[in-house]
């Protein structure tokens, strides 16, 4: 068993700690036991999903869209989903030319008087300029009364200074004048090339056009229009119940890769037309993203663009609620941490260059702390990763990546398990193991690899992908 750290060992690793990592922790642990239960809920929801996830999606993958060209759709793609209007939201994306091929690469929502917004966003520390403007009005309007969101593909607006929160002003000033509403009230968001200063110009040209082609039935287009490596548009939708009354969560995201906890490498936005103040929001958003958008990997890069929305209009009637506690509240939290999961799911799955779904589960650990910092350690091993790819159950390497994250295990004790197939067990080669049903195993699309490192009861759950050469190639031609 590992050696615990010292004392004073502890206080220097604590003392490394960067401020804004302390205070992100520091904001976790401060859940109330409320948000503690309703986490255990979520976990013990995933597994029983993930009890049929072999079956849980179709096979067939779309057609191919309008992303970056020379693109073969990933053979993970999901169909993009039914999503019928939500009430009160309008939508509609357009070419603002951020591409050089021809495209839509800007994308509007409208929402009405008395919407309501909460975000979670990246901890990276560089973050960007529309991540910046975000994160200041939401906590200057508290997040009422949120009406329009405008987001642009192929600039990230990122490390861009002054010049670049200028251009988020100015974008959230043309698009108040067509709403009718304060700058304050329009969330932006950006994805693209880091470093590259946003024209806002293209923006404003476009909005008269946009705003004359606003609908509420636009989701599929609105998907596509925010897609930068993507393969495939992802797109999520649910219904829930409020007090007897029906309401309506749907919501898409993008990415594909530089996808790394705090946030996994995206934008996603939700809209309900559930009736929600802010803090009802802030606190779903909050819980759930740890384990769905927090709780997936492709390749360890987290990005300075992160971003996700969640929108409230109240047109479906329901009763406010005010309390995240509110047992009314109840069917629409499971169906809400749905959407976000099979969001992102979605973005593994599109994992650049991506031909294995692979989830990772950890047990026996000192924490659940731990166990998802094994769980990452292994997700995010390039050497597990391209075993992944080359159908090579070689469990050795999995023990090398529990192993080298520093966390407390028993290798007496330790347990690998792919799907039912055991490789290990109590510290050594597991008896029958049988090398032939490994292999044949391993050559599925969907992979389950179970660790028990024998010291506790913590436990995670982390979905990754394999690494192939199509993630080298699609990386290397990112900019041209």
């Amino acid at each position: 068993m590992t050696k615990k750290p010292t004392p004073k060992q502890g206080a220097a690793k604590k003392a490394a700690v960067k401020p804004a990592e302390l205070v992100g922790q520091t904001l976790e642990r401060a859940f109330d036991p409320l948000a503690t239960v309703l986490k255990r809920a979520a976990l013990q929801r995933a597994d029983r999903r993930h009890n049929d996830f072999d079956t849980a999606r179709p096979d067939a993958a779309p057609a191919a869209v309008p992303g970056k060209p020379g693109l073969m759709v990933s053979p993970l793609a999901v169909p993009f989903p039914a999503i019928p209007p939500i009430g009160g939201v309008e939508m509609a994306s357009g070419r603002a030319g951020f591409y050089k091929h021809e495209r839509d690469d800007l994308l509007v929502f409208r929402f009405p008087n008395g919407a309501t917004c909460a975000g979670v966003f990246t901890r990276h520390g560089v973050g960007s300029a529309p991540v910046d403007w975000c994160k200041r009005h939401l906590e200057a309007t508290g997040g009422e009364d949120v009406r329009a969101l405008v987001v642009n593909a192929g600039c990230a607006n990122s490390f861009t200074g002054k010049p670049g929160a200028d251009a988020c002003r100015r974008t959230a000033s043309a698009a108040a004048k067509r709403f009718d509403c304060r700058q304050r009230d329009v969330m932006l968001a950006s994805t693209g090339v880091i470093g590259v200063l946003l024209d806002d110009s293209k923006i404003a040209a476009r909005l008269p056009e946009i705003e004359a082609r606003m609908t509420p039935d636009g989701w599929a287009n609105a998907a596509q229009a925010i897609m930068t490596t993507d393969t495939f548009p992802k797109g999520a939708y649910a219904e829930a119940e409020i007090d007897g009354v029906k309401v309506r969560i749907a919501g898409i995201c993008k990415g594909s890769g530089m996808i790394a906890p705090d946030m996994a490498t995206m934008l996603a936005f939700l809209v309900t037309d559930a009736d929600l103040t802010p803090s009802v929001l802030r606190t779903l958003v909050g819980l759930y993203v740890r384990n769905t958008f927090n709780s997936v990997t492709v390749d360890g890069d987290r990005s300075t663009n992160d971003t996700c929305l969640l929108f409230a209009t109240g047109a479906s009637g329901a009763a406010r609620i005010s309390r995240v506690g509110d047992k009314r509240l109840a069917d629409f939290r499971d169906k809400l941490e749905d959407v976000m999961l099979d969001l992102a799911h979605q973005l593994v799955r599109d994992g650049e260059g991506a031909s294995k779904f692979v989830r990772i589960n950890v047990d026996g650990a000192e924490s659940p702390a731990s166990a998802r910092k094994i769980a990452k350690t292994i997700a995010e091993s390039p050497l597990v990763k391209t075993a992944f790819a080359g159908e090579d159950a070689n469990w050795g390497r999995i023990v090398m990546a529990v192993g080298r994250a520093d966390e407390p295990v028993d290798r007496d004790h330790m347990s690998v398990k792919f799907g039912d197939l055991w490789a290990a067990k109590e510290g050594q080669v597991a008896p029958g193991y049988d090398e032939r049903k490994m292999s044949a195993y391993m050559k599925k699309a969907e992979l389950e690899v179970s660790v028990d490192v024998g010291v506790g009861r913590g436990s995670a759950t982390v979905w990754t992908c394999d690494l192939t050469k199509r993630y080298v190639e699609i990386n290397g031609d990112y900019r041209s």
